[in-house]
């Protein structure tokens, strides 16, 4: 295992595999919070069972955070490697590499930086929440604590910036991901067009979300 580690293949096939794994969570994250819109409620409801769930506070919670770290630590470990390697930068003498091909470490160390807030917002104020202040637990908090991170429109355009970089970063990782793993090239460009529809959609999805949560504060 430790030998398949420090091979380039086992890194991309480390650093594919947790792709993966944060693209499902950001597609079951987008789903939730989508329901903030049409119900609060449901939004209430379903963010109350995320939260207080043992098996997904201290089982899931950390596997995530652990993909999170694993996937953006092998990232640059990958882009030293390619950089030490050649004279000149990953994919820069390639003909018709696109610019986000070129750049995927810069569009992923803005998007760290962004999830680094986003902890701050919301899973340290949890933690404090819940484990310092130990207050009792109300189950329809979630929803307003939801709008009040959206009352500034210096944040909510940050938001909006982050998922725009984002949707550059996925639509070239989510087939990357896949050729990494081992996909067919026949299959490449079916899944090509399903990568467009989710590497456009989620992102703009998550900003309608912080917009209309702006404009009906």
């Amino acid at each position: 295992m430790k030998n398949i580690i420090k091979t380039s293949i086992g890194k991309k096939i480390i650093m594919a595999t947790s792709a993966i794994f944060l693209m499902i969570f950001l597609l079951q994250h987008f789903i939730i919070n989508a329901t903030s819109i049409f119900s609060i409620n449901l939004f209430n409801s379903i963010s109350h069972f995320m939260g207080t769930n043992p098996m997904v506070q201290f089982v899931l919670q950390p596997i995530l955070l652990f993909g999170v770290i694993l996937h953006f630590i092998m990232g640059f470990i990958l882009e030293y490697q390619n950089n030490s390697a050649r004279k000149y930068k990953y994919y820069k003498n390639i003909p018709n590499a696109s610019w986000m091909s070129q750049n995927m470490i810069l569009s992923g160390a803005m998007i760290l930086l962004f999830l680094i807030i986003h902890f701050i917002d919301f899973w340290i104020p949890e933690i404090q929440y819940k484990y310092i202040d130990i207050v009792s637990e109300d189950p329809n908090r979630y929803f307003e604590e939801l709008k009040h991170k959206f009352e500034n429109p210096i944040r909510v355009g940050f938001y909006c910036f982050s998922f725009i970089l984002l949707a550059l970063h996925l639509n070239h990782g989510f087939t990357s991901s896949l050729k990494s793993l081992g996909l067919k090239n026949n299959y490449i460009n079916s899944f090509k067009i399903l990568g467009k529809f989710y590497s456009i959609g989620i992102p703009i999805g998550f900003c309608i979300i912080a917009i209309y949560h702006f404009f009906n504060l």
